[in-house]
């Protein structure tokens, strides 16, 4: 199922590209996504400690917010990511999913919604028996009180309007 609308939103293309979206904030959805990806990077980790493909895969998501590495080197790390969480039971493979869009904002600013989504769905599969829901909102809200506030708006609405295609993690 596809993370990503068929139709974009103007407001997450970056100007360059003919929409409305600064660099600066596709700078703070990449750390955004980042962090969403970071808070459940454990459960990857504890499945594969000697597999640092997601861990390297955020950090050059950041070294493309910092201006150090371009876009389609992030872009390529994205499927490094994704491809370590290949086979692995959920919680680790939603994670490494989760860093793999994360970098992959570099290229594309709505793959913030795709680390957000699958790091939910990570802390989901984690939860205990009858701890699912729970779990689900308190990542879901826990990735709300870091969205960037001149971004609040934009990210909330974004959610809500793709939430449908991102297993409706972001419902209330």
């Amino acid at each position: 199922m596809p993370i990503l609308p068929s139709e974009r939103d103007p407001r997450l293309i970056t100007v360059r590209r003919g929409g409305t979206l600064t660099d600066e904030h596709h700078r703070m959805l990449a750390e955004w996504a980042a962090l969403c990806a970071e808070h459940v990077l454990h459960l990857f980790e504890r499945e594969r400690p000697d597999d640092t493909r997601p861990r390297d895969a955020i950090a050059v998501g950041r070294a493309w917010i910092r201006g150090e590495v371009r876009m389609r080197e992030a872009h390529r790390t994205s499927f490094v990511a994704n491809a370590a969480g290949r086979g692995l039971p959920d919680p680790a493979r939603f994670a490494a999913l989760a860093a793999g869009q994360a970098v992959a904002v570099a290229h594309v600013a709505a793959h913030d919604l795709g680390a957000a989504a699958y790091a939910i769905r990570a802390a989901t599969a984690a939860a205990a028996a009858g701890d699912a829901e729970a779990a689900r909102l308190r990542e879901r809200d826990w990735q709300r009180e870091r969205i960037p506030a001149e971004l609040r708006e934009l990210v909330l609405d974004d959610q809500r309007r793709r939430s449908a295609i991102c297993w409706n993690v972001f419902d209330d």
